[in-house]
């Protein structure tokens, strides 16, 4: 059940939209479901009453106090159902009405002198509460923190009710886009809303921003209106935004302010964050080295998760300190992934806004690290999402979806129900994503893993389970890629064994959706071998294992042999 509050001047003018036929023909049988008293005219099913004549009563108070009623003195609240939820009777819909105005305290159940309002019903799955901010006494309606307390009482109407149970929310979730906003959005042909896309590119440009003049500059070059409001000294007090071509019915620019498309892009936090953001050497801004580097900056990113990972698997409250990094990684690889995986990864940024704010406050770290890579992945420029940089993204992409996951939990254990959902939602999209930039890679290491000799196949085939093994583990059928990585790892050096066991090592690795996927690219990460394989026809010889010794299996050479003299 899901209340959605907005406030007005015009009770006349709500109530003729509540009443009349909708935008699109929609309404159907409105009435009246509940009112103050009982005995409010009801337009809809008494015919000598009409819609004056409600909003006359309605206004009552308001006239009677003129000037001293608050401008916006309409309160408006639709409370709707979700799709799966059963038909609920108009005696219900009276009950819900009722509860949400007692929670939000402007008709409490023993206060006499309440607000005047009505419910009115003229669909199945919802209601219309309008009521007018003028109590009996005649003085304001004191109400604060309405949408929070409208919330609260929609959680215990589900319950009471039988209804779809959905998650309460903590007052960190950025404004949602308003029914106009999006009636508008559909008529312009657009899958978002203005304030939907404003957001995704203002994070865009915070991500790629290491000072405050830089992100007003990457507003400006992202193509969007931005106007500065400042102090009589010159000082930036703080932003608006606005979407060139997005205008008013007066043809005025509709502007945002920062703090209104989420809290977390206020002026004040979002200098916090740019202080997290590590500075240019002298001349690095001009230089740009990274702008044809887009994997080496991807694979930059990849290393700062590791203690990421560790921090959320022990549960410590400074993790909260990581949740914008991580969310600046995943603006910065939607807004310059390939076209493949640009789709899923800006859906996960759309998710992961909602994941990476709490009311956790951790003792000031230095969260320097992810919010630079994130830097670096944006001034790198766009991968093509072919050869080493779509493959660099898979590398970081596995990493991400397990931290997505880790996230998932750390909220869960707090009770941060709508942040673990988020993050969970996230983990999906990622996962898509992975899959979109891991299947050239991958197909490439099965293919590559047909050139191991036998011997040494089998070899590595026991290292992989007797690593996993020592996890409680079990290796599901054969692992060519990781096999393939293992050649490669031992080929520039590395010990097989010993590069498993730290690999497995590192954190479970029960979330992962393929196990053969994540160890693949920790292997990798640890050797620093080239996230693109490169395909190698000889292994060193390297001293048999314990295991291939016990199982008299022999130890490779060289993979290129000599041809066997005829017989």
């Amino acid at each position: 059940m899901n209340p959605n509050v907005t406030r007005g001047s015009r009770t006349y003018g709500l109530l003729a939209y509540l009443y009349g036929p909708g935008r699109h023909n929609e309404h159907t049988d409105p009435h009246l479901v509940a009112s103050w008293d009982g005995f409010a005219p009801d337009p809809g099913r008494d015919p000598e009453a009409t819609v004056k004549h409600l909003a006359t009563a309605l206004d009552l108070r308001v006239k009677q106090v003129g000037d001293r009623a608050p401008a916006k003195h309409v309160w408006h609240c639709s409370v709707r159902t979700a799709p799966e939820d059963r038909r609920l009777s108009d005696s219900e819909w009276n009950m819900v009405a009722r509860q949400v105005l007692h929670h939000v305290g402007i008709a409490r159940d023993d206060d006499t002198d309440a607000c005047r309002w009505v419910a009115v019903r003229h669909a199945d799955d919802h209601i219309h509460i309008a009521a007018t901010l003028v109590r009996g006494d005649l003085r304001r309606a004191r109400i604060d923190r309405d949408w929070p307390k409208a919330q609260a009482a929609c959680r215990l109407l589900e319950k009471q009710l039988g209804l779809r149970r959905l998650n309460p929310g903590d007052g960190t979730a950025a404004k949602r886009a308003t029914a106009a906003e999006r009636h508008k959005a559909e008529r312009a042909g657009h899958a978002e809303t203005p304030r939907d896309q404003l957001r995704s590119k203002v994070r865009q440009a915070l991500a790629a921003a290491g000072t405050e003049t830089e992100f007003f500059d990457g507003l400006a070059d992202a193509g969007l209106r931005v106007k500065l409001r400042r102090a009589p000294s010159g000082d930036v007090l703080g932003y608006s935004v606005a979407l060139p071509g997005d205008h008013n019915a007066d043809g005025d620019p509709v502007w945002f302010a920062g703090a209104t498309l989420a809290p977390d892009l206020s002026l004040p936090r979002l200098r916090r964050r740019l202080d997290a953001v590590a500075p240019d050497e002298p001349g690095q801004r001009l230089a740009r080295p990274e702008r044809s580097q887009p994997a080496a900056a991807r694979r930059g990113a990849t290393t700062h998760f590791d203690a990421v990972l560790v921090v959320l698997d022990r549960g410590e409250d400074r993790a909260a300190d990581d949740l914008s990094g991580v969310a600046a990684v995943i603006d910065a690889l939607a807004a310059t992934s390939a076209q493949s995986t640009r789709a899923e990864l800006l859906a996960a940024a759309g998710e992961f806004e909602r994941a990476a704010r709490s009311h956790v406050r951790a003792a000031q770290g230095d969260r320097r690290a992810l919010h630079t890579a994130a830097r670096r992945i944006m001034r790198a420029g766009n991968a093509l999402g072919r050869g080493e940089d779509g493959d660099a993204t898979a590398m970081l992409l596995s990493t991400l979806v397990l931290t997505a996951l880790a996230i998932a939990h750390w909220h869960a254990e707090r009770g941060h129900t709508q942040q673990a959902t988020a993050a969970r939602q996230t983990a999906t999209h990622l996962r898509a994503a992975y899959r979109q930039a891991a299947a050239t890679p991958m197909r490439r290491l099965r293919q590559q893993a047909t050139h191991i000799p036998a011997p040494a196949r089998r070899r590595y085939d026991i290292a992989i389970r007797t690593a996993l093994a020592a996890s409680d583990r079990v290796a599901q059928g054969p692992m060519p890629a990781l096999a393939a990585t293992l050649a490669a790892a031992e080929a520039a050096g590395h010990a097989p064994d010993a590069l498993l066991r730290q690999a497995v090592g590192q954190r479970e690795l029960a979330t992962a959706d393929s196990v053969e996927d994540v160890l693949v690219w920790r292997v990798r990460r640890l050797t620093d071998l080239p996230a693109a394989p490169v395909l190698t026809t000889a292994v060193k010889q390297r001293p048999p294992t314990p295991e291939a010794q016990r199982q008299d299996i022999p130890t490779v050479t060289e993979s290129r042999r000599p041809p066997r003299p005829p017989h």
